[in-house]
């Protein structure tokens, strides 16, 4: 037994908040160090379980790798202002078009068959004031001649014109609707695999309410787009290309004099465009914050009516609404501007042309068919920039939730997977544990709060370790750089001396296993909570495992036993049923290192008791941490570390360190009194 600050401790430190988030490990390799051996001076000695046979003493850190010395990483920057605060998350210019383009170019050859599709249509759509014009100029004419033929053909034409239009547009919707749902289809997916492989440290930063408005209002407002918008973009270049051109043919005069008033209309696109792309960019902010603060409070519900913050929590919501519906208010303004705007030069483009063109025709200069069909032509022109607004409406909604989505999709996880991963050692049949050291660990939050200045600890395999002190000594960082949920900003944490940076997710899953305070379950029968630990387990074995444990009774006593279905957060059950449930899946990963973060701290002292008998189940054999509050799961660990500030300041069995008088006895004493 050791009480000092020397022994497996360093100098400095900084309180553990576990709200804050590291900056260690930002890639595979750049933040590993391999340290020299130390001088005499350096030398610390750590205590590896209860008893005197089993402790040792390590000089410095562990031996060197056969590679290289890896260069450590930066030091934490400077706290400023965390652009996860944003709605938007910074990203590199046009990643919103290369995320656009990414999805669309699976499908592109479904895209060049709908445009083709689409091309016919308005082929045929555009042909009616053509006909129009040979009726009037030739077929009218000819009728009164008594021929009948002219008319004829040209009901037909129109009639064959408008039933391919329709049928061609039928296609084209079902063809451009299979396209949006595969590509919402897999932006969905996108969103929902990058999310789960993103690292602790972001989730920690970045609202759930957030990720749930990227795959919600963000992927509808590109499914409206796609839906709409692009087919009403082509609809539109495609009606101004054939317009354009057929104008020009009938006459150069009334053709050029339609396409000088598209200035006036360019400036006007070009002014609605600017406006309405900041007033859509608020917009999507505007609803996200409002679903941020509607998930923030169903999921904090308990709390929110314990202590009665409906009132505040109404009036902060109202604010947050009120805002929205303002700047949905400002878009909606935006575009009657523009649709108002744009119908007057419309107007007044098409009563110009109309009374020049009647003028050229009372001079003989112009046929009353072309002046007709001119109008016609003239009309339809101006209505796709109607349309147009419409268009910019979709855009501008979608491109602000697209620069959203992009940014999410830009984030890297801050604990990547290697790129070439190392095998840990095969495990005897009689020892499941395996050696856990801390090399020189450094580790700070990205606020730049520094946790553990320099960490040096080794745990033996098959021993259990409860670790204690007060709030903010760094017992759950600890357990989070054991779990790697972090990379250290500078040291090694290895397993069975192997660098948990150098193991596949899949084998360090497998390798450690960490029960938290809130054993988490999700919807679904009681076998699926319990199976998660190994998915292929056989019922018999995912049974075994809950008798072990102690569960099986009250499983069986469930309306369907092991078929009851727990609903959402496991909310059928009570929390020490959970926590059973939760010892129960980590019983069946067998895992060689296992992680109990504060997992009896919420518990009555009946549920307590029956958590307490199924750990002694799980931690047999296993390396095991336990960080606890409640000293009635630390007096059967075979070692004891109590931190203070980042450092180990005493080390020892529960025995000696109460016979020491130190800080444990203090806590224990404290904890006896509470319970008599």
């Amino acid at each position: 037994m050791t009480t000092s600050t020397d022994a497996g401790t360093a100098t400095g430190g900084a309180s553990d908040d576990d709200g804050r988030t590291a900056t260690g490990g930002t890639s595979g390799s750049d933040s590993r160090t391999t340290t020299d051996s130390p001088t005499d001076n350096d030398r610390r000695t750590t205590t590896d379980n209860a008893t005197d046979n089993d402790r040792h003493t390590t000089t410095g850190p562990a031996p060197k790798d056969d590679a290289a010395p890896r260069p450590s990483a930066p030091p934490p920057a400077a706290a400023g202002p965390d652009p996860f605060e944003q709605d938007v998350l910074p990203t590199a210019k046009g990643a919103s078009r290369s995320l656009l383009g990414s999805l669309l170019r699976p499908h592109t050859r479904r895209v060049w068959v709908a445009s083709v599709l689409l091309l016919l249509q308005q082929a045929a759509v555009q042909a009616g004031p053509l006909l129009v014009a040979f009726a009037i100029d030739h077929a009218v004419p000819a009728l009164r001649e008594g021929r009948h033929g002219p008319l004829i053909i040209v009901a037909a034409a129109y009639l064959l014109c408008a039933t391919a239009s329709g049928g061609l547009q039928y296609v084209f919707i079902r063809l451009a609707a299979r396209i949006s749902q595969d590509v919402l289809l897999d932006l969905r997916g996108r969103i929902f695999r990058h999310g789960q492989a993103l690292s602790l440290d972001f989730h920690e930063r970045y609202t759930s309410g957030r990720l749930i408005s990227r795959a919600t209002t963000d992927v509808e407002a590109l499914r409206e787009l796609l839906n709409e918008g692009l087919q009403e973009l082509v609809s539109i270049v495609l009606a101004t290309v054939y317009i354009t051109a057929t104008l020009l043919y009938l006459d150069w005069g009334l053709g050029a004099a339609a396409v000088a008033t598209a200035g006036p209309l360019y400036l006007l696109v070009r002014s609605f465009r600017r406006r309405s792309g900041r007033v859509y960019g608020e917009k999507s902010s505007a609803m996200a914050a409002v679903i941020v603060k509607f998930t923030e409070t169903i999921n904090g519900i308990r709390p929110v009516q314990t202590f009665r913050r409906e009132r505040p929590n109404d009036a902060a919501f109202a604010r947050l609404n009120g805002r929205h519906e303002r700047v949905n208010g400002d878009a909606i303004l935006e575009m009657a501007r523009y649709v108002v705007s744009s119908r007057l030069v419309a107007n007044i483009a098409v009563a110009a042309l109309v009374l020049w063109g009647a003028y050229r025709v009372a001079s003989g200069g112009l046929a009353l068919g072309v002046l007709a069909a001119a109008a016609l032509y003239l009309r339809r022109l101006y209505d796709p920039i109607d349309r147009l607004g419409m268009f910019l409406n979709s855009y501008q909604s979608a491109a602000a939730s697209l620069e959203k989505i992009a940014g999410l999709l830009a984030q890297r996880p801050s604990v990547p997977e290697p790129a070439d991963p190392l095998p840990l050692p095969e495990r005897p049949g009689s020892r499941p544990g395996r050696e856990v050291t801390f090399e020189g660990v450094r580790f700070a939050y990205r606020t730049g709060g520094e946790v553990l200045p320099r960490f040096d600890l080794t745990l033996a395999a098959g021993r259990t370790v409860a670790v204690v002190g007060s709030t903010g000594a760094g017992k759950s960082t600890l357990a989070k750089l054991l779990a790697r949920f972090y990379d250290p900003t500078d040291g090694l944490v290895r397993v069975d001396g192997v660098d948990l940076r150098d193991l596949s997710a899949a084998d360090l899953r497998r390798a450690v296993v960490m029960v938290t305070q809130e054993a988490f379950l999700f919807s679904g029968t009681v076998v699926e909570n319990i199976a998660i630990g190994r998915p292929d387990a056989t019922r018999e074995e995912i049974e075994r495992a809950a008798r072990a444990i102690g569960a099986h009774d009250f499983i069986m006593a469930l309306p369907d036993g092991y078929d009851t279905d727990v609903r959402k957060r496991g909310g059928r059950i009570s929390a020490g049923q959970r926590q059973l449930v939760a010892f129960a899946r980590a019983l069946l990963a067998d895992p060689a290192v296992l992680i109990l973060d504060e997992a009896t701290s919420s518990l009555d002292i009946p549920g307590e008791r029956a958590v307490q008998r199924a750990m002694d189940t799980v931690l047999h054999g296993r390396t095991a941490v336990v960080i606890a509050h409640r000293l009635s799961t630390v007096e059967t660990a075979d070692r004891v570390l109590v931190m203070s500030e980042g450092r180990i300041v005493e080390d020892g069995t529960p025995a000696e360190l109460i016979a020491n008088q130190g800080r444990f006895a203090e806590l224990h004493e404290a904890w006896r009194e509470s319970v008599v």
